[in-house]
């Protein structure tokens, strides 16, 4: 028995993969490679080219590779961009949810694992990010994960007499970073390390937005945590759901602390060892002081540990990065 990961091409998913891999668990990738790579799947695994909206090749797929679960990391994932792109968001990211859901109950499949977001948070007020804090997205990428988050649980309420009810979990977290893999690396135009990365090889100067938030040393806080870490959340997760153990609807997958930007270009100068002092630019609208989150019920359930230092996460997407370049 197999599991797909959809969205396997991509940073997360690919890491998902070799995690699943190295488990003993058969991986299976759908990707349309509309932000994936086909470079990032690894020689051996099977690779279906198309649409998570696609019922018939979903399911076709899931029949055709006895897959036993899904990981479903597919997905529009820019927050930002998704205030100006609602009605795309949410046919990938909703839409595409649903007909994952459907095409998993008509091919007999009943688990999954779905790669959700601490967007559904929005911007709270607390020091530290629970699961049971409310929930209030502040843009269509939030709204669309935490409906995906309702569409697994009405749907296993939907099946629970069923011969095989549907068993979820959906995993939360922030920013993720780093690389488990020097040929796999964070190509997103809009997250911090590919962009101070950029920066750097272009010989550019990196720019903190605003440096006059209420924290330590006036930079934002938020949660960074190595995608290695998070990719074996997942199968983990994957793991209690095939042996029938319990798990909770959600998880954080969080940091406890929190990394400020400040630290992050510290740390970039330290070990790419490229000496530079970031420009200081403007705040960015809505952006909150400090969004950390705790991961202890994920620690207690599916092994969840922060076991990278910022360092080593700056240094392993460094050089993934750089690894590209060759």
């Amino acid at each position: 028995m197999s599991w797909m990961v959809t969205g396997g091409a991509g940073y997360i998913g690919a890491h998902v993969v070799r995690a699943l891999a190295a488990a003993g668990l058969d991986p299976v990738v759908l990707d349309d490679l509309s932000s994936g790579h086909a470079g990032f799947v690894p020689e051996g695994v099977p690779f279906v080219r198309g649409s998570i909206l696609d019922r018939p090749l979903v399911e076709g797929a899931l029949r055709e590779h006895g897959v036993e679960g899904v990981i479903h990391v597919a997905g529009y994932k820019y927050a930002g961009v998704s205030v100006t792109r609602p009605l795309h968001t949410y046919a990938q990211n909703v839409e595409g949810t649903r007909v994952v859901l459907e095409a998993m109950q008509t091919a007999g499949v009943d688990k999954i694992v779905f790669s959700s977001s601490a967007a559904v948070y929005g911007t709270p007020d607390v020091p530290l990010v629970t699961e049971d804090l409310p929930k209030r997205p502040a843009s269509p990428y939030g709204e669309s994960k935490l409906i995906g988050e309702w569409l697994l649980r009405d749907q296993a309420v939907a099946t629970a007499d069923a011969a095989a009810p549907l068993r979820h979990t959906s995993l939360r977290y922030f920013n993720v970073v780093g690389s488990g893999d020097p040929s796999v690396y964070d190509t997103s135009p809009h997250n911090l390390f590919p962009i101070v990365f950029e920066k750097l090889i272009a010989g550019e100067t990196p720019q903190i937005n605003g440096d006059d938030y209420a924290t330590d040393d006036g930079t934002n806080v938020r949660d960074y945590v190595h995608v290695a870490d998070i990719a074996a959340a997942h199968v983990v997760a994957a793991q209690r759901l095939a042996a029938g153990e319990s798990v909770e609807p959600a998880y954080n997958l969080g940091s406890q602390n929190g990394l400020s930007v400040r630290e992050i270009m510290d740390a970039m100068a330290r070990v790419t060892g490229i000496d530079f002092t970031p420009k200081i630019g403007p705040r960015r609208p809505g952006d909150p002081d400090r969004i950390v989150a705790t991961g202890e019920l994920a620690a207690r359930d599916l092994e969840w540990a922060n076991r990278y230092s910022v360092d080593e996460m700056v240094r392993t997407g460094w050089e993934a990065r750089r690894a590209a370049s060759v």
